[in-house]
């Protein structure tokens, strides 16, 4: 005789032939508590025809916590599992188990299906690190998930499926994960702390650039987890919903004329700490601003001229010469920033640029291989990035006329590792700013020594980019700047 017990409705549910577990009924187990009286140690399957509130197998659970059994499923569970929107906060991490199974197993299902495991093992054994984890949330004997096939694999639901729902082929597949899962050791579920924080990310799930992509997204919220931060997604959709959390942090493409500084305002509004802050985007999302600011403060920048008017650009020809770079002031991403290449190229784009904004940028070109980024996070380096230039292209990202976006690579460098000139000019750049998070991009030519091209308040912070040496270090020192301020 084991030390599992298995319960059922009825006898013929699950035969004590098939199993050598002791079966027994539901009813006998909630009408004689001394059946396992000094059994303390006892592990209970329940395989009850219905989990619902107030059945015979809901108080058989509820029961066995009293009792001091280990019980699959517990209450908990069998409550979460009643509606979508009571496991929908455990859905985006499940999705991403279930899509990386499909991309390594080369899956190209082009319908929706449903998915059985049991005890943690998949039917289908494409996705077998995908049962693991549904089982680390859900401790249930058999689950039945529907699965949206397209771009995004979605999960449209997850139920308990009872043993009578199962056909023949599914039912054998249910006794060989019974039998594995009870010759291991009982397991507990995994250890998920109580999220003592709830920081709002802002995020624009149409975004082709977005400063950070949904995986590494979801990297960060798998760090929170272990800080005790809860990660929630939310959309320009959601304003209302802001002073809900404690925190945002914006990862959407921000602008003073849009949403973005909005929810910036909003959360200052609130007493929120706020990642960009709405002065930080005013600064940098101007570059005329930042040019005015950094030279104020004697950062060294590139040879400038501000182009007001027609009379400008004799000057800016005889300062800078050719080829030279025009830029926007409010664009972003290497969009707005253009390279002329003689007098008649410059008339042609200023007088079509002047349409919109009554001040540009002209700059000295100075070419190099990569661009230099640091983060800096409150006044503190946080990653050194070489960002190397599209291949046949003078910038480190080419816009095609299709919409689509070529980039180069890129080389992640440790902060101690970090030329001098580069660390120093950079931070006094972004402690120019205020004691956000930056991106400085600077250039180092060996005859211009090292200048600031641009401080970004919405800089890229990617997993597997700018974390690639710092690792999660990066992203403890983005929660705890939070963390810090909420507790304040």
């Amino acid at each position: 005789m084991t030390d599992w017990v298995i319960l059922v409705d009825q006898e013929r549910d699950f035969p004590n032939a098939d199993t050598p577990h002791k079966v027994i009924t539901t009813r006998d187990y909630l009408a004689r508590p001394k059946l396992f009286s000094g059994a303390s140690r006892a592990k209970v399957v329940n395989l009850s025809r219905s989990y619902d509130y107030q059945s015979s197998g809901y108080y058989a659970s509820l029961l066995a916590e009293a009792r001091g059994h280990r019980i699959i499923p517990t209450v908990e569970t069998m409550l979460e599992l009643r509606e979508r929107k009571l496991y929908e906060h455990a859905l985006p991490e499940l999705e991403h188990a279930l899509a990386r199974c499909a991309q390594k197993a080369k899956a190209h299902d082009d319908k929706d299906f449903e998915l059985l495991c049991c005890f943690g093992a998949a039917q289908d054994t494409r996705f077998e690190a995908f049962g693991r984890l549904l089982f680390d949330w859900f401790r249930c004997p058999a689950l039945r998930i529907s699965v949206t096939v397209g771009e995004r694999w979605r999960i449209e639901r997850i139920r308990p499926c009872p043993l009578q729902k199962l056909q023949p082929r599914e039912l054998r597949f249910f006794r060989d994960a019974l039998e594995q899962h009870t010759q291991r050791s009982w397991r507990g579920p995994k250890a998920r702390p109580v999220a003592k924080y709830s920081i709002a990310v802002l995020h624009d799930p149409h975004e082709k650039m977005p400063p950070s992509s949904p995986e590494t997204l979801r990297h960060l919220a798998r760090i929170g987890e272990k800080m005790a931060v809860a990660i929630e997604p939310i959309t320009k959709k959601q304003l209302a919903e802001l002073a809900e959390f404690d925190a945002l942090f914006i990862r959407a493409t921000t602008s003073i004329d849009d949403y973005t500084y909005r929810f910036a305002r909003r959360a200052l509004q609130e007493g929120m700490p706020v990642i960009d802050d709405p002065v930080s985007m005013i600064r940098c999302t101007n570059k005329v601003y930042l040019h005015e600011l950094l030279q104020g403060k004697g950062i060294p920048v590139p040879p400038t001229v501000m182009l007001a008017d027609d009379e400008d650009l004799d000057r800016a020809e005889a300062m800078l010469g050719w080829p030279m770079v025009v830029k926007d002031p409010d664009g972003s991403f290497s969009r707005g920033v253009h390279k002329v290449a003689d007098r008649a190229a410059l008339r042609a784009l200023t007088g079509r640029l002047f349409e919109d904004t009554d001040l540009l940028l002209a700059q000295k070109y100075m070419p190099t291989a990569f661009d230099w980024r640091l983060g800096v996070l409150d006044g503190e380096p946080l990653f050194l990035c070489q960002y190397h230039m599209a291949k046949g292209h003078w910038q480190i990202i080419k816009h095609g006329e299709n919409g689509a976006a070529r980039e180069g690579s890129h080389t992640t460098v440790a902060i101690a590792d970090a030329p001098p000139a580069v660390l120093q000019t950079g931070l006094a750049a972004a402690r120019a700013i205020g004691s956000g998070l930056y991106g400085v991009d600077l250039k180092e030519t060996p005859e211009g020594g090292v200048v600031v091209i641009e401080i970004n308040d919405n800089p890229n912070l990617d997993h597997g980019v700018e974390d690639q040496v710092g690792k999660d270090e990066i992203w403890t020192k983005l929660l705890g700047w939070f963390i810090t301020r909420i507790d304040r």
